[in-house]
C-alpha cells in the first residue's frame, strides 16, 4: 500500500483520487498513519465481506443456542431478574 502525507493528500487531492482507483492509499500525519483512502468499489466489497462474516457468526450463534452449547443472554437475564423477585 502506498503511503503519503496528509499535506500531500491535501495539495494533490485529484492525484490521490486517481491513485485510490488502483489500490488503497495510507495517509500519514506527523509520521503516524491516520487514514486509508480507497475506491468506492473496494469499500463496497469490504462492507459486503463484513456483512457476510457477521451473518455467519449470527447463524453460528443461533445454532449453538439451539444445541444448548451457548446460553441465550436474554433468557439468562430474565432468569436472574425472576430470582431477585422471589
Amino acid at each position: 500500500m502506498k503511503n503519503i502525507t496528509a499535506n500531500h493528500a491535501k495539495t494533490r487531492f485529484g492525484e490521490l483520487l486517481m491513485n485510490v482507483q488502483k489500490s488503497p492509499v495510507q495517509i500519514d500525519k506527523n509520521g503516524r498513519p491516520v487514514a486509508v483512502m480507497m475506491s468506492i468499489e473496494d469499500y463496497q466489497a469490504t462492507e459486503k465481506l463484513k456483512e457476510a462474516w457477521f451473518a455467519q457468526r449470527m447463524a453460528d450463534a443461533e445454532r449453538e443456542v439451539k444445541s444448548r452449547q451457548l446460553v441465550d443472554g436474554d433468557r439468562a437475564w430474565e432468569s436472574l431478574l425472576e430470582g431477585l423477585d422471589q
